[in-house]
C-alpha cells in the first residue's frame, strides 16, 4: 500500500513539472518577432523533432559556423528544405544580421510559395514579414525579412544589380540534383562570390546521387548525409511492353487500385498522352463510379501553371493524378497519396544549335528521380514502378545548361562582366558549338560590339526577362510606334499558352470559339486579339471573366500571368525612359510596323513555302517543317491559302516537326527589314544571301535596283 502510495506521489510530482514545462513554454518569446509563442507552433515543433534531419542539427550548426561551403544530401521527406533554411536564419540572428539575411532557392514557383507558408507557419511569424517569397511577378517580403524563398531565375536578375549578394548572410541552394541552368549558373557564380566574401555561407541540399559531382566541383568541404524515411513498398513491372505499353499499363493499374485498394490518392508519372489517358480514365471511372465510388482523373502541366489541389483525407472520390512533370514538387502537400505510378521515362527538350530547334527525346529518370517518387506514397503506400528492378538508371539527369539553348545565358554573363563577376565556373562547360551560336545570334541582334562586350543596345536588351529576339522586337517597337501591340505580344507569347485543350467531344466548338479571334495576318495578331477581349470581359459589361474564359475554351491563369507580365514589361520601359506608343491595333499601318518590329529581333526565323503544300523552308539553316496544326493557318479553311513567306517563333522537331506562332510577311518587307539594319553588316549580308538564293531571276533585278537606290 505505502509503494502504491509512493508511486501516485511520483506521477503527480511529473505531472506538475510537465506542467510547469509547459508553463515556461507558453512565456517563452519568439526570438524572430519578439512575441510569445503560440500553441500551434510547439504541436509543430514536435512534429519538426520527428523528421530525419532534426538528429543532425548540433552537426549542421557547428558545420556553419566553421565552414563557408556545406553539402547536405538527402532524399524526400527528409525535411531539409524547411528545417535547414530555419536553421540558417538562426545562425544570421546570432551574429544580429551583421552579414546579412537568408535566402533559399527553388527551381517550380509553387513550391516556393507552400514552403514558405509552411517555414512561415512553424517559425510562427506572418508570411511577409520575417519570412517571405520571391517569385516572378510576385514578391511578399518587407524590410523585416529574414528568411526568404526565391525561384532561382528570381535571384539571378537580382545579382544584376547586386552582384556580390550583399544583403545575403547565407545562400541556400535547394534541389541542386535538378540541374536547371539557373541553378547551374548560381552555383559557378557564387564560387567567385564566396571568394570576395569570406563571411558569406553556402549551403547546397542535393540528392546522394549529385553529390559525388559537387564535391569535385568545390573541393575539400563539409557534408552532411542524412537518413531518409522508411521506403514504401516497390513493385516492379515485366518491361516486355516498352515505352508504349507503358500508357495501357498505367491506366489498366489505376482502374485496378480503385477496385480493389482503400481509399488513397493515385499520382500517375508519364512521358506523354495526358489527353488521351484522362479521356480513358475519365469514362471507364464513370462505369465504376456506382460501385466503387467515383474516380476524378486531374491533368496537372506545370508549364500551364497548373497545381494540385489539397484534397480532404474524408472525401468519398478517388483522384488520379496525371502529369508528364520529371519533377515531384508538385505533390509533396498532399499527404492522402498512397499510390505510386511510375513509367521510368521522361521527355525533355533538346535544342540543336546547327538548326536553332528543339527536339523531344524519350529517356530514363535519374536515380534521385526514381527515389524520390518512392518516397511520395509514404511508409505505408505503394509504388509501381513500370520497368525492371535491374533497369540500369542514370546517377543524375543530364545538366539542362547542355541541351537548351544559352543564347539569353550568354547575354546574361555579359551583363554580369559590366557587374563585375568576369567568371562562371560551371560544373559542366556548355557546348562550343552551342556557345559560338549563342555569341553570333547576340551579334546579329546587335548586342555585342565589335571587341565582344555588351553594346548599348545590349545592355538594354538586358533588362527585359525576354528571350534576346522578344527583347530585341521589343525595343524595335519604340522606334516602329508599335510599343502598345509588341508588349501584348511578348507578354502572351511569354506566358503559358492561353488555348485550353478540351474533351474530344468539345474540340470542334472550341475550334469555332478560337476562330472568332483569328486575324488575317497570323498567330502574332491573333493574340493581341485574344488579349483585348479577354481585357474588354475583364473591365467591360461581361459580369464573369472566368466564365467568360470557360465560354471560349481560354485559360484564365494564363491570361492573368500575360496581363502581369505585360504591366511589369511597360514599367521596365518607363524606367528606362524609352517611349510607350498608345494602341493603334487594326490599322494597315500599324500591322506593317508590327511585323517591321518582329523582323528586327526574329529576321533569322523566316520561312518560304516551296511548293505551294504548305512545305516550308527555313532560310537560315535549310530545313523543312510544316506549320502546327493548332496554328490559325493550320486549320482547314486556311490549308488552301496558305501565305508563301512566314515568320515564325518556335520550331520544334518532333513526330510532326512543325513551326508554331506565325504570322505572314512579304518578301518586300523582309528585304526592307533586311535594309533598315545597316549596324548589323554581318546578319544583314548573311540574310540578303539566302533571300537571293531563294528569289527568282525577275525579282532579283528589282531587288538590285532597289539597293543601288538606297546606296544613292
Amino acid at each position: 500500500m505505502e509503494m502504491e502510495l509512493s508511486t501516485d506521489v511520483e506521477k503527480l510530482s511529473e505531472t506538475s513539472e510537465t506542467q510547469d514545462i509547459d508553463t515556461d513554454d507558453l512565456l517563452e518569446l519568439n526570438q524572430f518577432d519578439g512575441l510569445p509563442f503560440s500553441s500551434r507552433y510547439y504541436k509543430l515543433l514536435r512534429e519538426r523533432k520527428g523528421l530525419p534531419v532534426w538528429v543532425a542539427k548540433c552537426e549542421f550548426m557547428d558545420s556553419l559556423m566553421s565552414s563557408q561551403i556545406m553539402i547536405v544530401t538527402g532524399t524526400a521527406k527528409t525535411g531539409q528544405s524547411t528545417q535547414i533554411p530555419q536553421w540558417c536564419a538562426e545562425f544570421c540572428l546570432s551574429a544580429q544580421y551583421q552579414n546579412g539575411m537568408v535566402v533559399c532557392t527553388q527551381i517550380h514557383q509553387q513550391s516556393t510559395v507552400e514552403l514558405a507558408l509552411r517555414v512561415a507557419d512553424e517559425m510562427d511569424v506572418n508570411i511577409g514579414n520575417e519570412v517571405g517569397y520571391s517569385i516572378p511577378l510576385q514578391t511578399c517580403c518587407s524590410p523585416d525579412t529574414v528568411l526568404r524563398y526565391c525561384t532561382d531565375d528570381v535571384l539571378l536578375r537580382e545579382m544584376m544589380s547586386d552582384p556580390l549578394l550583399e544583403q545575403c548572410g547565407v545562400v541556400v541552394i535547394d534541389q541542386a540534383q535538378e540541374r536547371t541552368v539557373s541553378t547551374d549558373l548560381l552555383l559557378g557564380l557564387l564560387k567567385e562570390v564566396l571568394l570576395t566574401r569570406p563571411e558569406l555561407r553556402l549551403v547546397i541540399l542535393t540528392a546522394p546521387h549529385s553529390a559525388e559531382k559537387l564535391l569535385r566541383h568545390y573541393g575539400s568541404v563539409s557534408q552532411i548525409r542524412l537518413d531518409g524515411p522508411q521506403p514504401c513498398e516497390v513493385v516492379y513491372g515485366s518491361g516486355r511492353g516498352g515505352v508504349k505499353d507503358y500508357l495501357c499499363s498505367a491506366l489498366r493499374l489505376a482502374l485496378e487500385i480503385h477496385q480493389n485498394q482503400k481509399h488513397g490518392v493515385i499520382v500517375s508519372f508519364f512521358y506523354s498522352e495526358i489527353e488521351c489517358a484522362h479521356a480513358i480514365l475519365r469514362r471507364e471511372g464513370a462505369n465504376l463510379a456506382l460501385s466503387h465510388g467515383e474516380l476524378v482523373p486531374v491533368s496537372l502541366c506545370p508549364e500551364q501553371g497548373d497545381s494540385p489541389s489539397v484534397i480532404s483525407e474524408e472525401s468519398k472520390s478517388r483522384r488520379v493524378f496525371l502529369t508528364c512533370s520529371p519533377s515531384e514538387d508538385l505533390f509533396w502537400a498532399i499527404h492522402s497519396i498512397r499510390f505510386v505510378i511510375d513509367a521510368g521515362v521522361q521527355k525533355r527538350y533538346v535544342y540543336n544549335p546547327r538548326i536553332r530547334a528543339n527536339s523531344i527525346v524519350i529517356r530514363p529518370i535519374s536515380k534521385s528521380q526514381a527515389e524520390n517518387r518512392k518516397q511520395l506514397a509514404g511508409p505505408t503506400g505503394k509504388c509501381f514502378c513500370l520497368y525492371q528492378e535491374d533497369t540500369s538508371l542514370p546517377a543524375e539527369s543530364v545538366p539542362h545548361i547542355l541541351e537548351s539553348d544559352i543564347t539569353s545565358t550568354v547575354l546574361f554573363l555579359k551583363r554580369m562582366e559590366i557587374a563585375g563577376l568576369s567568371h562562371c565556373d560551371f560544373i559542366d562547360r556548355p557546348d562550343p558549338e552551342g556557345l559560338m551560336q549563342a555569341l553570333e545570334e547576340l551579334d546579329y541582334l546587335a548586342a555585342l560590339d565589335d571587341d565582344g562586350n555588351l553594346s548599348e543596345i545590349g545592355i538594354i536588351m538586358s533588362e527585359f526577362p525576354l528571350e534576346p529576339q522578344m527583347a530585341k522586337t521589343l525595343l524595335a517597337s519604340c522606334e516602329f510606334d508599335c510599343v502598345s501591340e509588341v508588349l501584348t505580344i511578348a507578354a502572351m507569347l511569354t506566358a503559358p499558352s492561353s488555348f485550353l485543350t478540351p474533351p474530344v467531344e468539345l474540340r470542334q466548338k472550341a475550334l469555332l470559339c478560337h476562330q472568332r479571334f483569328q486575324h488575317a495576318e497570323g498567330d502574332h495578331f491573333t493574340l493581341i486579339n485574344i488579349f483585348n477581349a479577354y481585357k474588354y470581359a475583364k473591365e467591360g459589361p461581361y459580369s464573369n471573366v472566368e466564365r467568360w474564359c470557360e465560354d471560349h475554351f481560354l485559360c484564365l491563369s494564363a491570361l492573368q500571368t500575360a496581363d502581369a507580365i505585360r504591366s511589369e514589361l511597360t514599367e521596365i520601359l518607363k524606367r528606362l525612359e524609352l517611349p510607350v506608343s498608345l494602341p493603334a491595333f487594326g490599322s494597315k499601318s500599324n500591322s506593317l510596323n508590327i511585323k517591321h518590329a518582329l523582323l528586327a529581333g526574329f529576321f533569322m526565323q523566316v520561312a518560304r513555302d516551296i511548293d505551294g503544300s504548305g512545305n516550308y523552308f527555313m532560310l537560315t539553316h535549310k530545313h523543312v517543317a510544316q506549320i502546327h496544326p493548332l496554328s490559325g493557318y493550320g486549320t482547314e479553311m486556311h490549308k488552301k491559302n496558305l501565305p508563301e513567306w512566314l515568320l515564325y517563333h518556335e520550331h520544334t522537331l518532333s513526330e510532326n516537326n512543325c513551326i508554331r506562332t506565325v504570322s505572314q510577311i512579304s518578301a518586300h518587307e523582309y528585304l526592307l527589314a533586311s535594309l533598315l539594319r545597316p549596324q548589323e553588316g554581318t546578319s544583314s549580308k548573311i540574310l540578303l544571301m539566302h533571300f537571293i538564293q531563294s528569289i527568282s531571276v525577275k525579282k532579283k533585278c528589282i531587288m538590285f535596283k532597289i539597293m543601288f537606290i538606297n546606296q544613292l
